[in-house]
């Protein structure tokens, strides 16, 4: 039987300021390569090159990535401000849409940070634009320097920061054999309200949403906030999430 083929999703980006190009990391790519044992192959996040039903028949599963851009607030309601800037709404656009049409074609799909987001925001949910702005919670964004440049070390800034407990019984804690996990933290943005079929399943400490799963979903749908395609090879959490979702990935092939 051939690979399973996995779509990762891509994100506008400009080079030099001038050449609009789509981008994925390739953290994600090795990721669903090297520990799901499939073919990635990323996909424009912009609706007026990618059609949603074509992608669907091609692919045997979704990965919706993180990303520097924000989901646009007015897909939840909430008027935009300039500070929660960038945006890339042409992903908003294809990601929300997707995140639907997966769940309903019994396609598996994983969601990344910003991809957590837009299963929540897919379903009914809302996001906070900046989540370490509410009363209790901890700065989730990513390490900086004093003079306030990201740190240059990637094993400093995707360090271990924070635990997550998960709920009992839930898929999380069955998949993991354990109930608290440690994990990375580089965000802003995080979910306000979980949408209508979003069941929360893991918490940080300080009551930030951290890992999500679709109610009544068929097949594998699941979404965290940290990026757990960092270091899938090494890291004992993240290895069994990619490969729970090769194994997903398998049952559809072999479905088709």
């Amino acid at each position: 039987m051939k690979k399973p083929v996995v779509g990762v999703i891509g994100n506008s980006h400009r080079v030099e300021n001038r050449f609009a190009v789509q981008m994925v990391g390739e953290r994600n790519l090795r990721a669903v390569a090297e520990v799901a044992g499939a073919l990635p192959v990323m996909f424009a996040g912009c609706p007026e090159i990618t059609e949603i039903g074509a992608l669907l028949d091609f692919v045997d599963g979704i990965v919706l990535t993180g990303a520097r851009a924000n989901v646009h607030p007015s897909r939840f309601q909430t008027e935009p401000n300039p500070k929660h800037e960038p945006y890339d709404i042409s992903r908003d656009d294809l990601a929300l849409s997707l995140a639907e049409a997966c769940v309903a074609r019994r396609i598996p799909i994983f969601g990344i940070c910003r991809g957590l987001q837009e299963m929540n925001v897919a379903f009914g949910g809302s996001l906070h634009p900046e989540i370490r702005e509410l009363p209790g919670r901890m700065n989730h964004r990513m390490p900086r320097l004093e003079n306030g440049e990201i740190h240059p070390d990637p094993t400093v800034v995707f360090a271990d920061r924070h635990d997550v407990s998960l709920v009992p019984g839930g898929v999380f804690a069955g998949l993991l054999g354990c109930e608290t996990i440690r994990v990375n933290s580089l965000h802003g943005q995080g979910i306000l309200e979980p949408g209508k079929r979003v069941v929360v399943e893991g918490v940080a400490e300080d009551g930030t949403i951290e890992a999500i799963r679709i109610a009544d979903a068929s097949a594998f749908a699941l979404g965290v906030q940290w990026h757990a395609e960092y270091d899938p090879q090494r890291n004992p959490v993240n290895r069994a999430l990619f490969e729970a979702f090769g194994e997903a990935l398998l049952t559809h092939r072999r479905a088709a």
